[in-house]
């Protein structure tokens, strides 16, 4: 009986090595999406924003790595390879979970940050640096100025940038779920007919907040999923260890 129930478990941690293995992969995609979406305003940030959507890549490259460890292990019937692959399984959920403390906690001054930022930058515009950064944003997520538009006025410049306007005739240059809103001042300077209304705070908040659900999401996916795993490693260790020594 012992022997069928350990054939049982071990043929149940190869398939969930298997399963583990791609959803490490998967990890590994939803990290460098976030991480691809984050590039276009890391100007405006800090490098702690960087750090969840990479800290998920390296926790899915080893995932994926140690996924093999476990599956040798399962079929080997190897006692010490299931006990490695379940500790390194817990050292990643520590990992994974002191990110995910770490994260909730920036999350309470990033907002003050983030408008912060925008602001210094703005203010900078005559920069050309700060000009490519603003010009990038404006024009990749249809959005202008801090707050609103006007926020431009304010500055060294007192100009909307070019990258503000559009032209309403090109429907990708118009922004989803937004009205259209002419404008004097875009065409005074013949950058277009209508400019983006929103601000690029919003918008650049939206996106991050987007992104930290697709962390929490595959965060705690793959957390279960190590639960799932330890426990396994552990159960089929133990019976190994049982069947050769029935006396302990």
């Amino acid at each position: 009986m012992e022997s069928c129930g350990m054939n049982f478990i071990k043929y149940l941690l190869f398939i969930f090595n298997l399963v583990f293995a791609i959803s490490g992969l998967g990890i590994i995609i939803a990290g460098g999406l976030v991480l691809a979406d984050v590039s276009d305003f890391k100007h405006f940030t800090t490098s702690d924003l960087l750090g969840p959507p990479i800290v998920l890549i390296v926790a899915g490259s080893i995932v994926f790595i140690i996924a093999f460890l476990g599956c040798f292990g399962a079929i080997k019937e190897s006692y010490n390879l299931l006990l490695a692959f379940a500790g390194l399984l817990a050292v990643i959920f520590v990992i994974e979970l002191a990110v995910g403390i770490a994260a909730a906690v920036y999350k309470g001054d990033f907002e003050g940050t983030l408008k912060n930022s925008l602001r210094k930058s703005m203010n900078n515009y005559t920069n050309k640096v700060e000009q490519v950064a603003w010009d990038n944003l404006q024009k990749k997520i249809k959005c202008c100025g801090v707050d609103k538009p006007q926020d431009w006025e304010s500055t060294p410049s007192s100009k909307w940038p070019k990258s503000c306007c559009y032209d309403n005739s090109n429907p990708s240059h118009v922004p989803d779920n937004e009205t259209p809103l002419e404008d004097d001042t875009c065409k005074s300077q013949s950058f277009g007919t209508h400019v983006y209304n929103t601000g690029c705070f919003k918008k650049v908040k939206g996106k991050i907040e987007g992104n930290t659900k697709v962390l929490i999401g595959v965060g705690i996916g793959i957390a279960f999923v190590e639960i799932v795993g330890i426990i396994l490693a552990c159960w089929l260790a133990y019976t190994i260890k049982k069947e050769k020594d029935p006396q302990k």
